[in-house]
Formats: C-alpha cells, structure tokens, sequence
C-alpha cells in the first residue's frame, strides 16, 4: 500500500498531533453540550432564551450532526418529564425504572419515548417546522452522523473514527445517563422540589450547567440554572456573551425573593411571591421549622437526634416519606403520629402546601386561605412556626439581576 495512503487512513488530511485531537475533541463534544442545553433545553422545551436565527440554525446543525436527536421529539420528552415528573408515565424516572436502566440504558428509554407519537404532537408544539425540519433533519436524522464519520475520518483517519465514536456516546451518557438518572437520585438539594431532582455539583462546567438540576426544576422556565452565589453555569455565562454581542434575548430567568419586615397581614403581594416560590418556602420549613422542632425533640429525650429518628427517615419527612418504601413510610407515620407536636408542623406543612399547589382561579379566596393559615400558626404556640408565618407573610417579588 502506497506511503500516502497509509499517512492518510493513520492521520487523515490534518495528520494531528495526539494533543490536537484532544483539544478537538473537548471543544466538539463541549459544542454538542451546549447544543442540547442552550438550543434544545433552553431555548425551545421552556423559552427561556431566544438565538438569533443564525445561531439557533448553527445549534440545529450541531446537533443533528452529533446526535442525531430530533429538536421536536427532544423537547416533547423533555416537557413531558416535567409535566409527569417522578410518575409512571415520566420518561426516565429513576423512581420507576430503577437507577440502574436510566444511567446506563437512558437511551433505549428516549428511543422508547419518541415512538409515542401522540405524546411528540402533545408536547412538541412551537418547534421549527421549515423546510431544513421537515425534509432533512427530521425526516433523515441517522444522516447527520453518518455524514460526520466521513468528515471526521476525512480530517484524522482512523483516529478521527475514535473520536467519532466518543461523540457519539457523549449525549447519550452524560445527558440520558448522568442527568436523567443521577440528577434525581444523588446530590444536594437547594429546594424541596415535588420531585426527587438533585444538584450534582455546585459548579456547572463539564456538562453545560445540567449539573445544577435541582435548581432546574424548582425554576423550569429559567435561563439561569445556578440560583445560589456559590453556583456557577458556564450555560449561564455562554448566554450572556452571546446577549453582550446581540445574539440572543433573555426571556426567563428565576425572580429573587425579598422579605419585607413587619408585615401584619398576608397580602396580594404576599400571595404572588409564594405562587412562585413555593419550593423555597417548603425549603424554609423544613429548615426553619422541622429541623429546630426534631433538634428539640432529641434534646427533650436526652438523644442524638440520629438515635431519635434515622437519616434516612429524617430526610423523607421533608415530603411526608413520599419516596420511601412502603414499610419505611409507614414507620414514619407512625413515628410522627406518636409526637403531637411534629404531627402539628406536618399537618400545618400540608395545608400550606394543598393551599399552594390549588388551582382555584379566586384570587381573594386564596388570599384569604393563607391568612387563615397564618393566624392558626402564630396561634400554635409553637415558636418556630410563629417566626415562619411573620416571614412568609413579608414575602414579595424582585426582579433578578440578569448578571
């Protein structure tokens, strides 16, 4: 076999460096991160960020050539997950399917959920639909990679074939695997979300700010996943380049929180504020109100609180043991059952969160509700829960800081 040739299938027409492929590789696969979480994540399942058309093309392309996912079913099963979070009917729960099969088999799953084709039409609406969608990259969408192979084997040879491969496996590990599976079951919570979506890292960089999955479903339609000063999401910070030079227009991010002192009264403002951070104020009574309450108990039966009730008990008692097992939750019930005064938080938890989460289209009845709740909370005796109720009612909204 002539020289030539053989330079070309060992090097390709670049024949580069060891070091070179590297670097390729790192910025490819960083590409099709942001891809997924700029273009598909953001930008169309929950319009937090609009691209000019020019980038969002550049991202469409990307992303077909690197993953052949199609932008409609991507999002359909996106906003489907969220909408049955944690259900039998989410996608890639690990709560249903089980860990294992979501980290490492999430792909068949996603394959699994783009053939409901009923749920695609449902879910999938407001995504492009020109003539590039209909007749390319949603009719042909194998053809992007294939297409890539050629051009990586082109450019590096057989080494070029490798990297290929790796890309190929990029998405579907860390997205379907890491995200899917290990965002709801290991990790740090910032928020007592309805879900079981956990932070893995404070610092969002190896996969786009995906990391920061708590945070993400606490505030879907957010542009901005990091939410505490600690935080930091490179999707974050690519977005904001792109708004510096006009690429892109910001349409979402979380709204902070303030506090208002000497509040008497729940008001209107009050109300608006808790519709829309309703996990941070179940994150403040778990915090402020049944952590103190159990820290007492202990102390009160001359215990650590380790011996008083287990971790893992103490942790399922921030959702009523929802993702315990039977046998677990039941020992928790009963637990609860036999200490009036944590019985009294959990049921005051409750009602709040039934006020919360209705969906009454009466205002001043809602309104009316939570100042009911307030004063049977400072009439409960119970400190820490008078201290939650003068809080929450200063609640209110502020615009957050797009910085």
């Amino acid at each position: 076999m002539p020289a030539p040739l053989l330079d070309f299938l060992a090097g390709g027409l670049f024949q580069a460096s060891f070091a070179t492929l590297v670097v390729y590789f790192l910025i490819a696969t960083q590409l099709t991160i942001f891809a997924v979480t700029l273009y598909l994540h953001r930008s169309q399942a929950h319009r937090g960020v609009d691209f000019h058309p020019a980038v969002a093309h550049v991202f469409r392309l990307w992303a077909w050539l690197t993953t052949a996912m199609v932008t409609r079913e991507w999002v359909a099963i996106h906003r489907k997950h969220h909408a049955k979070c944690e259900t039998a009917e989410d996608p890639h729960s690990p709560q249903f399917h089980g860990i294992g099969k979501v980290f490492w088999r999430g792909v068949e799953l996603y394959r699994e959920a783009s053939a409901q084709r009923a749920d695609i039409d449902q879910y999938g609406k407001g995504c492009p639909d020109d003539w590039l969608e209909r007749n390319v990259y949603g009719k042909h969408p194998t053809m992007g990679p294939t297409l890539l192979l050629f051009i990586s084997f082109a450019m590096f040879g057989f080494a070029g074939v490798a990297i290929w491969a790796l890309q190929m496996a990029w998405i579907p590990f860390w997205a379907a695997g890491v995200v899917n599976g290990l965002g709801h079951w290991w990790g740090y919570r910032n928020f007592e979300t309805t879900d079981t979506a956990t932070n893995l890292t404070p610092w969002g960089f190896w996969i786009g700010g995906e990391e920061l999955h708590n945070n993400h479903h606490a505030f879907p339609s957010s542009a901005k996943f990091a939410l505490r000063k600690w935080e930091f999401d490179i999707g974050w910070a690519a977005i904001k380049l792109f708004e510096k030079v006009g690429l892109a227009k910001v349409l979402r991010v979380a709204p902070s929180l303030d506090v208002r002192p000497n509040i008497v009264v729940p008001d209107i403002d009050t109300m608006k504020a808790l519709l829309a951070h309703r996990f941070q104020a179940m994150t403040d009574f778990q915090r402020n109100v049944i952590k103190p309450a159990l820290r007492e108990e202990a102390a009160a039966a001359g215990a650590k609180l380790r011996a008083l009730l287990p971790r893992k008990l103490r942790k399922g008692l921030a959702d009523d043991g929802r993702w315990l097992k039977p046998d677990a939750r039941a020992q928790l019930q009963a637990w609860v059952s036999q200490r009036p005064r944590i019985r009294t938080l959990v049921e005051h938890r409750a009602r709040l969160t039934a006020l919360l989460e209705a969906r009454s289209q009466n205002a001043a009845e809602s309104l009316q509700n939570l100042q009911a709740w307030c004063r049977e909370a400072e009439a409960s005796g119970i400190r820490a829960l008078q201290e939650y109720s003068a809080r929450l009612k200063g609640y209110s909204l502020q615009q957050t800081a797009r910085a």
